[in-house]
């Protein structure tokens, strides 16, 4: 089945920076009651982390993982040029995404990047697998910005820091 109407139509619409009203464990649970076998296996390889393409990935998610490549790219040759004391200006985003703020802020901005080629992809797909499968990249992307509590952070960092104290 190319359209999954039903299932669509029942997703929250997902905000970036903002708790989504359903888990990515929940997705999955509610996918699996509409999709085919072979769309959910696809489904569930989407992965925000994915930097190689399979031939059996959906096109979509070939799309996002080239983009997703070639931002990891951009970002050892920015830091390399740090390292050499050369200058690099990426291609992807302006400089000013990884200058300015410390690195939980770099680390969002990084992740609103992705969010914001997603909604690109998103374009033209509304109850397709392709649409769902970019909904799932998203559910993953909030999922990890729920994971960045400064308090939680901040013990760890004394944690680690206090050892050789």
């Amino acid at each position: 089945m190319d359209r999954y109407y039903y299932l669509a139509a029942q997703l929250p619409v997902l905000y970036f920076d903002k708790e989504p009203l359903m888990t990515v464990e929940r997705f999955l649970y509610e996918a699996q009651k509409w999709l085919s076998e072979g769309d959910l296996k696809a489904l569930k390889e989407a992965n925000i982390n994915t930097i190689t393409a399979k031939k059996s990935d959906l096109p979509i998610l070939r799309e996002f993982i080239l983009y997703e490549y070639t931002l990891r790219n951009e970002l050892v040759q920015y830091r390399q040029a740090l390292r050499n004391r050369q200058e690099h200006k990426p291609l992807l985003f302006p400089v000013s995404v990884l200058k300015e703020g410390n690195p939980l802020d770099v680390e969002k901005k990084l992740l609103q990047l992705r969010w914001q080629v997603i909604n690109e992809l998103e374009f033209g797909h509304y109850s397709d697998i392709e649409f769902l499968a970019l909904y799932y990249l998203k559910l993953q992307i909030l999922r990890r910005l729920q994971y960045f509590d400064k308090d939680t952070g901040k013990e760890k960092f004394k944690t680690f820091t206090e050892i050789g104290v």
